[in-house]
């Protein structure tokens, strides 16, 4: 009883403050941490949703030899601000292929996966738009945003689907890496 009654004075507080906090004063700073932890029923929609799609590629016998997140290098090997860009990026990718049309069980399962990463990719533009508008990439990551403007004319729909959504975690991972910032190791 005590811990409910605990929890409850939390929500009311933490109601208050939000409304005694003016709004603008809230967008000015940036702060990416609550994707150090993802929620797990976050987790478990994309899951399923993953597991949906290769169902249905399974079935399909569609075949793509994209390789876009298969590199040399690893996401905390970049510095902070490239994290950033790096998964503003593949989000950017993530949520395009996801607003694809798809069939009527995958189109449903799309959708909680869609708001979250849409979400986040909001939260990372702010963060760039106030901490890095002018930061430059690094050579390593360049290069792969250069790979990914060119799979991005030459490939598939379909492929580039594939390759997103089968990698929807790796992009959770660097969510992760670029929230955590400098503890990303």
């Amino acid at each position: 009883m005590l811990c409910l009654s605990f929890i409850l004075l939390a929500l009311v507080a933490g109601t208050s403050l939000g409304a005694a906090i003016p709004q603008d004063a809230l967008k000015q700073s940036c702060s990416l941490s609550k994707y150090q932890f993802l929620v797990p029923h976050e987790l478990e929609a994309v899951q399923k949703m993953k597991e949906h799609f290769e169902d249905i590629m399974l079935l399909s016998g569609h075949k793509c030899n994209i390789r876009l997140f298969h590199r040399k290098w690893s996401t905390p090997e970049l510095s902070v601000p490239d994290r950033v860009m790096l998964v503003e990026a593949e989000l950017d990718l993530a949520i395009a292929v996801l607003r694809l049309p798809a069939a009527p069980r995958l189109a449903e399962l799309r959708q909680q996966p869609l708001a979250f990463l849409t979400q986040a990719r909001e939260d990372l533009r702010g963060c760039v738009a106030r901490e890095a508008p002018s930061h430059h990439p690094s050579g390593k990551l360049r290069h792969w945003l250069q790979r990914l403007q060119t799979a991005k004319e030459t490939e598939t729909a379909g492929c580039l689907e594939a390759s997103a959504i089968l990698h929807l975690f790796q992009v959770l991972n660097d969510l992760r890496c670029a929230a955590l910032r400098v503890q990303c190791t």
